[in-house]
């Protein structure tokens, strides 16, 4: 189950639970390219609950559209990501680190109203 939706002029949220498959991860992809459209400097929000490992097809969709996820990311400065599971939010930090221009921070869902803070600090 994933929800993406444009919160503000320059701010998307990402809600993610469970397991994505190829189809899933298509949709996801076509969602947030429409959602950020036009954003720059942008601030994202990604809430991640109960989450399964995506199935080999939806890791293949996401790696066949890896240039136009880069585009994609170019548009945001931060990202806030709220996980359940500690090793999604040490991955999540780790990623950040390797995507130039973009700050990651990852922050436990007791804390999300730190995370909304931080994203426009």
């Amino acid at each position: 189950m994933f929800q993406i939706m444009r919160n503000g002029e320059n701010r998307v949220d990402i809600n993610l639970a469970g397991k994505l498959d190829r189809d899933d991860m298509r949709a996801v992809i076509a969602q947030l390219t429409q959602q950020s459209e036009g954003i720059s400097h942008g601030r994202m929000l990604y809430r991640i609950n109960s989450f399964e490992m995506p199935t080999l097809g939806a890791v293949a969709e996401e790696f066949s559209h890896l240039p136009e996820l880069f585009r994609l990311v170019k548009r945001f400065d931060r990202m806030a990501v709220v996980a359940d599971k500690s090793w999604i939010r040490k991955v999540s930090e780790v990623e950040g680190a390797l995507i130039p221009g973009l700050t990651v921070r990852a922050f436990d869902p007791d804390h999300e109203s730190e995370a909304q803070e931080w994203l426009f600090r």
